[in-house]
């Protein structure tokens, strides 16, 4: 696997959709990413909409934890990550169409 992608979740259910389906709608293989979606004890439903998502998609992996802040959340993905490469996204991002193949064609010429 080529890149981690860690997501940290707090109170995001407004437009964590948004930003999962930029990711998934990715030219790249799911086989050559994962989405690691951290659930920082969220009082929203964050949680049931990015657990419908992983029902989907095999390469989500969600851990659901104790609030403990972005930095928390962020190190907590790392932890778990398996790719060669971590990035960081927000649940307010949304990923420009093929973004994830520029990424991984970049690293892949260095």
């Amino acid at each position: 696997m080529k890149l981690s992608l860690v997501l940290p979740i707090y109170n995001v259910e407004r437009y964590i959709s948004k930003c999962l389906d930029s990711i998934y709608s990715q030219s790249l293989n799911e086989k050559d990413f994962e989405v690691i979606a951290v659930i920082d004890g969220s009082p929203d439903n964050s949680i049931d909409i990015v657990n419908e998502y992983s029902k989907l998609h095999s390469n989500l992996v969600v851990i659901d934890k104790e609030n403990g802040g972005v930095s928390s959340a962020r190190n907590r993905g790392i932890e778990v990550a398996k790719g060669d490469y971590i990035m960081f996204i927000d649940p307010d991002d949304i990923l420009i169409q093929d973004s994830l193949k520029s990424v991984c064609t970049s690293i892949e010429e260095k």
